[in-house]
């Protein structure tokens, strides 16, 4: 069978379950409330599957399988049915149908584009009456520019101008595939993924930059090998740190003044640029 056939076959099914009254529905209620009866449960949501299709039917406009909405719905019927409580004294049909247009409204909005829309009740209160009141808008003797529609809809909506005209741009046109194909000028065809532009370093720039950064890692470890003790100990602390010590804390703990060991930083800096620069010629043009 189908899933036309499957559909249509549960429409006209739900078309001939019995309407229940008011007594027999809070008897329903009651027994599936209170012993789990799970026949109770079967004949209070088939009696409620036609709420369930007209619902659905409401939303056929949004381009997606009216099975689909259909079975959504009647998972927001399910839940109705869980969370009901007959002693409130409110009939489930007013009670459903909120849990319903919930369960279908969430479905469209994760299903209608792959671009996520707004999921706070303002958001949601935009996607599915912004069509309506612009019909509606339209229809005025004089018609209104895109800004003016835009605040009536705003005010009518309670939403920002600018959450409505990115609403409807959003809806005026459908989602397009990156892998969709573009003809160029020489007559061939490429995807629109190709024109996407990267603000990453290109794959030669990286792999260049990684050796480069090699490089001048040997080289300096090289030349610190220059160095003696205390001047390693200074330079290091001093300038290979990711918190550079002061000139006072690196005094206290060689015992010498801060001066001294500025003057022994000074010349272990030349120490290391001469190493460098017999390592390699060129340093000494790009250090100058």
């Amino acid at each position: 069978m189908t899933d036309e056939a499957a559909r249509r076959t549960m429409i006209r099914a739900a078309m001939k379950a019995p309407y229940l009254e008011r007594e027999e529905e809070l008897a329903l209620a009651i027994r599936w409330r209170e012993e789990g009866d799970q026949e109770a449960l079967h004949r209070i949501t088939t009696a409620h599957m036609r709420l369930v299709i007209s619902m659905a039917a409401k939303f056929r406009n949004f381009g997606l399988s009216m099975g689909d909405l259909i079975q959504e719905g009647h998972v927001g019927l399910l839940e109705a049915a869980i969370r009901f409580e007959p002693e409130r004294e409110v009939r489930f049909s007013t009670y459903a149908t909120w849990w319903i247009r919930a369960s279908i409204q969430d479905y469209i909005l994760r299903n209608w584009s792959i671009v996520r829309g707004g999921t706070s009740s303002a958001q949601k209160a935009l996607f599915f009456n912004l069509r309506r009141l612009r019909a509606r808008l339209a229809q005025g003797t004089d018609p209104l520019s895109s800004s003016a529609a835009y605040r009536e809809i705003s005010l009518a909506l309670g939403v920002s101008e600018a959450d409505v005209a990115l609403m409807d741009s959003r809806l005026s046109g459908p989602d397009t595939s990156l892998n969709a194909p573009l003809a160029d000028e020489g007559g061939g065809a490429s995807d629109r993924l190709d024109f996407l532009v990267s603000d990453d370093p290109l794959p030669d720039e990286v792999v260049g930059d990684t050796i480069d950064d090699e490089r001048r890692s040997f080289w300096l470890n090289s030349a610190l090998e220059v160095l003696n003790a205390r001047e390693l100990r200074i330079i290091r602390e001093r300038r290979l740190c990711d918190e550079g010590a002061t000139l006072e804390a690196l005094g206290e703990a060689l015992g010498i003044s801060k001066e001294r060991v500025r003057q022994i930083e000074n010349r272990a800096l030349e120490k290391l640029k001469v190493a460098l620069v017999k390592a390699n010629p060129s340093f000494e043009s790009r250090a100058a």
